[in-house]
């Protein structure tokens, strides 16, 4: 067989271990020099392809590479650019088809969340639509774990441990504090309609009393009333309280709590502050000194904390895509099967892309408690194994050493497209 070009592209927020795929992906290849040719990567995702904007990742040497398992962000860039319907994007469809003809790509990889793995299938039905041969093959991604089929979405065992270590931390210094000074704290974490980084921060819950004394879901409805009962309680009780809430907190009929009237490129509401807007809440009705803090950002790139597992599966699903698509399967996507709690096992298998794209996952019933304000023994039974070991990156300087490539262009051989 002829040895064909790759093209990888990253999509969405980006992870700590989002590289460690791309890693996985293209050491993978590099041992496959009769079947894959040069390994392409899209500059800052979808547009690199759409603009022919390409990165030559064979220009990187071998260490490098290497190196990109320890380091956070997107290596080669990323976007929130949402290609619609065929109908609608059939001129970028048709244009991505193009460069993978101009550049003799073979073999379309995209890592992302449910948005990106729906292009993805979209891109195969109409490569076989206009007879181009093309393995499309969809990589899972996601901090906010609500992918389809998948056990758990690589990007979140490590958010997890974060905004869990980050909640014990700060339950410390409260609890220091608290009979002179602040009572209350509140972390608000990512998760637009799931609520799965929000029930994280309840595995820094260990025993009765122990931070977080409340879990915000996006799931369970907001009831000022209620909340505010409990936690006066918890003041009552332990003396102070800390609250973990997700960004996509709603009230009882839907409204977003932090909406702020702006969409997103993926026409998703703008979502920020529902931390500042309960913890002030509190202060209006029950008179305490707050303080409140936004993981953000900082709660997806933190490499230096990164799951030890969650590092493990994002380089595994990385080599599973390149196997997948040297063995012709396409429109698919490498998932994470759990074959066991105690002891913790799991392995890569295949999903359908039809059956991923455009389907969020959300937190079941039954991993949160009754009453809407923590989590079960069963969703712990779940979170756990998730956040299990570590993987320091190598530190210089006393901070951590990660690598920036070179990101040299392939040069282009198409007109010019704007997008």
């Amino acid at each position: 067989m002829i040895a064909r070009n790759a093209c990888y592209a990253q999509s969405g927020g980006v992870t700590a271990v989002i590289n460690a795929t791309a890693c996985g992906l293209i050491e993978t290849a590099r041992q496959h020099p009769d079947r894959i040719g040069k390994v392409f990567a899209g500059r800052d995702g979808i547009l690199g392809v759409l603009t022919e904007d390409l990165i030559d990742t064979t220009l990187e040497s071998d260490a490098d590479i290497a190196r990109l398992k320890h380091t956070p962000g997107g290596a080669f860039g990323s976007c929130r650019y949402k290609l619609k319907s065929l109908e609608e994007h059939k001129a970028q469809y048709e244009r991505l088809i193009e460069v993978c003809r101009a550049h003799d790509i073979g073999y379309f990889f995209y890592n992302g969340g449910n948005d990106s793995m729906d292009t993805a299938w979209k891109v195969s039905q109409l490569a076989e639509k206009m007879d181009f041969p093309l393995v499309c093959v969809g990589i899972p991604k996601t901090v906010d774990n609500d992918l389809a089929v998948t056990d758990n979405c690589p990007g979140f065992g490590s958010v997890a441990k974060y905004v869990a270590t980050s909640m014990r931390e700060a339950g410390y210094d409260v609890a220091s504090m608290a009979r002179t000074s602040t009572r209350i704290f509140v972390l608000e974490v990512m998760g637009r309609h799931a609520g799965w980084i929000t029930a994280a921060c309840g595995l820094a819950s260990e025993a009765g009393g122990e931070p977080p004394h409340i879990l915000l879901f996006p799931e369970i409805p907001f009831v000022a009333e209620a909340f505010l009962a409990r936690v006066q309680d918890c003041v009552d009780r332990f003396g102070y309280c800390t609250v973990a809430v997700s960004e996509g907190l709603r009230e009882a009929g839907g409204q977003l709590i932090a909406d702020m009237g702006s969409r997103d490129a993926f026409g998703h509401a703008q979502l920020g502050g529902v931390g500042q807007i309960v913890a002030q809440l509190i202060k209006d009705r029950l008179g305490y000194k707050y303080h409140w803090a936004l993981a953000d950002y900082l709660q997806r790139s933190a490499r230096h904390i990164a799951s030890r597992t969650d590092l493990e599966q994002a380089y595994a699903v990385g080599v599973k895509a390149v196997e997948l698509a040297l063995a012709g399967r396409n429109a698919v996507m490498p998932a994470i099967r759990r074959l066991s709690d105690a002891p913790y096992a799991w392995e890569i298998a295949v999903a359908e892309l039809r059956d991923v794209a455009n389907v969020e996952k959300k937190m079941p019933r039954d991993f949160i408690s009754p009453d809407g304000f923590h989590i079960t023994p069963a969703c712990r039974l779940y979170l756990q194994p998730l956040i299990q070991g570590e993987d320091f990156p190598p530190f210089k300087n006393g901070l951590p050493d990660y690598v920036r490539l070179k990101n040299q262009a392939v040069k282009k051989q198409l007109k010019a497209f704007s997008v």
